[in-house]
């Protein structure tokens, strides 16, 4: 992180990284998909089977902490209503 006044700014690969270390051991990748948003993937990392991606996060190249916290939470809260298909109840 580096600080620009008086919040700190994360880059978009630093903010992936975060995002990796919050969600292991589940795997965790993002990219940008347009200017102002991102897919997000979680996944086994054993399997490399996807759990769930979820695309048009909003993002920036340069984000402050709040906005890191608002895309984990987008995430959990999908990770959250996810229903698998019957197939693949144990």
């Amino acid at each position: 992180m580096y600080k620009v006044g008086n919040m700190n700014k994360v880059t978009f690969p630093n903010a992936c990284q975060l995002m990796r270390w919050h969600f292991h051991p589940m795997g965790f990748e993002a990219s940008m998909d347009a200017p102002g948003s991102m897919i997000a993937r979680l996944f086994d990392r054993v399997s490399g089977e996807t759990l769930i991606a979820i695309a048009g996060i909003p993002c920036a190249t340069v984000m402050n902490a709040a906005d890191v916290e608002r895309i984990i939470e987008a995430v959990e809260d999908e990770l959250e209503s996810f229903v698998p298909p019957l197939s693949l109840r144990a």
